[in-house]
């Protein structure tokens, strides 16, 4: 059972509710009467109180547009940060599902992957490629002195950065940026024909054209290895 100081302070919480109530409702029945009245004015109205009932209006509305806009802005950066959101979760899904397959640290299929979609090119081409090159060891060099992950030479690496010298070219970000900006370059001079362009790549462009020129097919192997059951482009736009 409630206490009687109890009910007197609930009894005067409703009395305030209901002033408060009935102070609203008149708030709103003399502003819509006013807007009524400014609705219906007569053109006799004087040139000071329309200048007034305009500066009202377009403050309002001035203010509206800053809320409206405000709101808009704060809408797009949510918009913003969640697209950035979910291509880093995208990427990390990525990155995490190369390393596995290819059995490589997670940070050497994050420069990989990087760098490919840097360079426009398709990652899944470019694991293929690092793996069949080099077995994704930064310090591969062959009999012939090809280097590095992307297995390039040294006379093909300055043609695309002139600054390369034969050490820094081990450098996985250097060695990588170069190999995938020569295959890019193969796969367009042979009109989009990814398989020519990995032959020409490693084999050079010569032993290629002279193969074909007298109706071989040169390394066979090498592609079929390389690109067994890859039907991508090898390149983005």
């Amino acid at each position: 059972m409630l206490t009687p100081r109890t009910t007197y302070a609930h009894r005067g919480d409703a009395i305030r509710r209901r002033a408060r109530i009935r102070s609203l409702v008149a708030f709103v029945g003399i502003v819509g009467a006013a807007l009524l009245v400014i609705a219906n004015r007569r053109p006799s109205t004087s040139t000071a109180e329309a200048a007034a009932i305009s500066g009202s209006s377009s403050s309002f509305s001035f203010g509206l547009l800053g809320d409206n806009r405000r709101l808009r802005q704060d809408l797009e950066n949510a918009m913003g940060e969640t697209a950035l959101l979910r291509a880093q979760i995208d990427r990390a899904n990525r990155v995490m599902a190369f390393s596995s397959r290819y059995g490589i640290p997670a940070d050497l299929a994050g420069t990989i992957f990087d760098v490919a979609l840097e360079q426009r090119l398709d990652p899944d081409l470019a694991f293929r490629l690092v793996k069949l090159e080099s077995d994704f060891n930064p310090r591969a060099t062959s009999r012939v002195g090809a280097m590095g992950l992307a297995q390039l030479m040294l006379s093909t690496a300055v043609q695309y950065d002139h600054s390369v010298t034969r050490e820094n070219i081990y450098d996985p970000k250097t060695n990588l940026r170069i190999g995938f900006q020569y295959l890019r370059k193969l796969i367009s001079a042979y009109g989009g024909n990814v398989q020519l362009a990995l032959l020409a790549y490693n084999l050079g462009e010569d032993a290629v054209d002279q193969a074909r020129a007298a109706g071989k097919d040169p390394l066979v192997g090498y592609n079929r290895i390389l690109l067994k059951a890859y039907n991508g482009r090898g390149v983005s736009d």
